[in-house]
């Protein structure tokens, strides 16, 4: 550690971040964390070492994850080539079977374990437990990938209330038995919507809303959905960005007080967003 950081100095940091500290006091955030901001295993380490601290100081912390770059190395070494339509993962019977395998086998089973090394208590849950997502085919030419139909909830707050961290894999099921591949950004906000969280975290690999997409320095720190319609029209929100604030406002309209697009490659981002005035990325908010 810097030895010019005193004692002082560190006391002064944990008297500035007590007023949040007791804002998000027993307050449920849902944190989404994006496939391409887990590339880094040293980062991966420091997310799971900062959740692990939110929930010491009393914060129900739900982590909801991706997984795409493991899918698609997954699927390279099976020798079975990725195709995207519209930025979702055209998805047949073979690869819902890999999609199921890497999310709720490897990546979740390895969040869990890195939450556990750190002192939290974790259980891993995909969206077929407890039919906590349960789908139907959201287009015949995208295959298994699923459209929403409900969040059953209630496996998720038994888990809060026992003290666990949730660590949720985005695949969902019909009646039938069908397993489907489930958008991550969309399962987080229905599930944020469901738990009437205080936020949602989207961890992604960009900074967040800019208007100038090359220009980090532009970024936008709030708007609401208003602003966001007039932001598509200008076309500073574009391409991949466009679902990711559909998804935001979505989770507004669902119960959750706001919704945060943060770039998860930040060390301690997830921290400077609650903990701090600074706050990290942009915030979608109702404005009330």
């Amino acid at each position: 550690m810097d030895g010019s950081i005193t004692n002082f100095d560190r006391a002064e940091v944990l008297t500035q971040a007590l007023p949040y500290i007791k804002q998000y006091n027993k307050k449920i955030v849902v944190i989404k964390y994006g496939g391409n901001a887990m590339i880094n295993e040293q980062l991966k380490a420091q997310v799971m070492e900062d959740i692990v601290l939110l929930r010491l100081i009393g914060v129900r912390v739900v982590l909801v994850h991706g997984g795409g770059p493991e899918i698609s190395e997954m699927m390279d070494k099976l020798g079975k080539k990725p195709e995207f339509i519209d930025g979702l993962r055209v998805t047949d019977k073979e690869t819902v079977d890999i999609v199921q395998m890497v999310l709720a086998g490897k990546v979740n089973k390895t969040l869990v374990n890195m939450l556990e090394m750190n002192g939290g208590r974790a259980i891993g849950l995909s969206g077929m437990d407890g039919r906590l997502i349960e789908a139907r085919i959201k287009d015949d030419k995208l295959g298994f990938v699923g459209e929403i139909t409900k969040i059953h909830i209630k496996p998720v707050v038994d888990l809060l209330d026992m003290g666990y961290i949730p660590v949720i894999s985005t695949i969902g099921c019909d009646r039938e038995g069908n397993a489907y591949n489930i958008n991550g950004d969309t399962a987080a906000a229905r599930i944020a919507g469901a738990l009437e969280a205080e936020r949602l975290i989207m961890m992604t690999d960009i900074a967040g809303i800019l208007r100038d997409k090359d220009d980090p320095s532009t970024l936008i720190p709030k708007i609401t959905p208003e602003e966001a319609d007039k932001l598509y029209a200008q076309g500073i929100v574009s391409g991949g960005m466009i679902p990711k604030v559909q998804c935001c406002v979505d989770a507004l309209q669902h119960g959750v007080k706001n919704v945060v697009i943060m770039d998860g490659r930040v060390p301690h981002s997830i921290l400077i967003e609650l903990l701090t005035d600074e706050g990290a990325g942009t915030m979608v908010t109702s404005g009330t």
